[in-house]
């Protein structure tokens, strides 16, 4: 059966102090998620971990964003994490580093027919 989206979900993370990437990709997750209750899988019949999610992340530096911290936030479902050259790095202007700021596309797809 192919692959069928039915949800898109947005959000937006940050580190306003600890230049942490990891941190702001998890807040960005948790920003698409939490607003919702993502009851895809009962409504088609499906059990919650034949979800297939995948999530795009973007920061401006995706080499310091821990991988497998991403993946466990998910808790159920098939994630997959992809993280990509985007969000912000905005400079301080009174002192040094950067607030980091993350931002993410959560996908969920079930295997099954599409309605026609």
């Amino acid at each position: 059966m192919p692959k069928t989206r039915v949800l898109v979900e947005f959000g937006m993370g940050t580190s306003l102090r600890r230049e942490d990437y990891t941190e702001a990709a998890l807040r960005a997750i948790k920003d698409a998620l939490w607003h919702n209750s993502v009851n895809m899988a009962e409504l088609f019949g499906f059990p919650k971990e034949a979800m297939i999610i995948d999530a795009e992340i973007g920061v401006q530096q995706p080499d310091k964003v821990d991988r497998g911290a991403l993946t466990a936030i998910f808790p159920y479902g098939q994630p997959n994490i992809t993280i990509t050259q985007g969000g912000l790095d905005i400079e301080k202007p009174h002192t040094e580093g950067r607030t980091v700021i993350a931002n993410a596309a959560v996908i969920v797809s079930f295997d099954m027919e599409p309605a026609t």
